[in-house]
């Protein structure tokens, strides 16, 4: 993939703090030695209003490419929705390889290395908090956080030491953190969630139209 300017690593290419993570990356490593195969960096300036967080890197997609959500199908439908909503400048290539630029908007996952079976397990999303926290705490002009899915949501509300009971996951639910600061959650946009009808892409749209609503107040 080509270098963008828009890719900021967070987490260290070196991080060793997941054993199973680092075992399963270096055998991937070893299987395909020309993928990314290292914590996924962000997507999109640190200076957005908007920050997404997915769950984690896909095997064949981010894991691969060194981008989130680039070379899996739900970067298809998250790209397509964001081009769509004006949030980037053009369609983008499931190879990385494009001039794809974000429009006050960031992409980042609550898990940064790929896991296993796409299932990463409470200890690994506790030791990536550290990163999120780091990176939300560095996002000075941060209005809205869309969640895709419940990982993403629980992850967040502990960020913030939110009370689980009121500030539960719906989709296209908005709780409010705290003044000018939003949570936003969906279904994630996985092929799973649209092949079973759990997220249609009307669904997927209103979250945008939503965040951009609350982005105007």
């Amino acid at each position: 993939m080509k270098m963008n300017l828009q890719l900021d690593q967070i987490a260290p290419l070196s991080c060793n703090k997941c054993c199973r993570l680092v075992t399963y990356l270096n055998e991937t490593k070893e299987k395909q030695p020309s993928w990314f195969n290292a914590p996924v960096p962000s997507f999109g300036s640190i200076n957005s209003e908007i920050l997404i967080i997915g769950l984690a890197p896909g095997l064949r997609g981010a894991n691969r490419t060194g981008r989130p959500f680039t070379g899996d199908f739900a970067g298809e439908i998250l790209y397509q929705t964001l081009w769509v909503h004006g949030f980037a400048n053009e369609l983008y290539s499931a190879d990385g390889n494009d001039k794809l630029v974000l429009n006050n908007i960031r992409i980042t996952n609550a898990v940064r290395c790929v896991p296993p079976k796409n299932k990463p397990i409470g200890s690994e999303i506790n030791n990536c908090r550290s990163f999120l926290s780091l990176e939300i705490d560095s996002m000075s002009r941060l209005k809205v956080i869309l969640c895709l899915g419940r990982i993403a949501h629980d992850t967040l509300i502990r960020h913030f030491k939110l009370p689980p009971k009121s500030h539960g996951f719906a989709h296209c639910k908005e709780h409010i953190i705290k003044p000018n600061l939003s949570l936003l959650n969906s279904y994630h946009c996985s092929r799973y969630n649209i092949n079973t009808g759990r997220l249609t892409n009307e669904m997927f749209n209103n979250v945008f139209i939503k965040l951009k609503q609350i982005i105007k107040n």
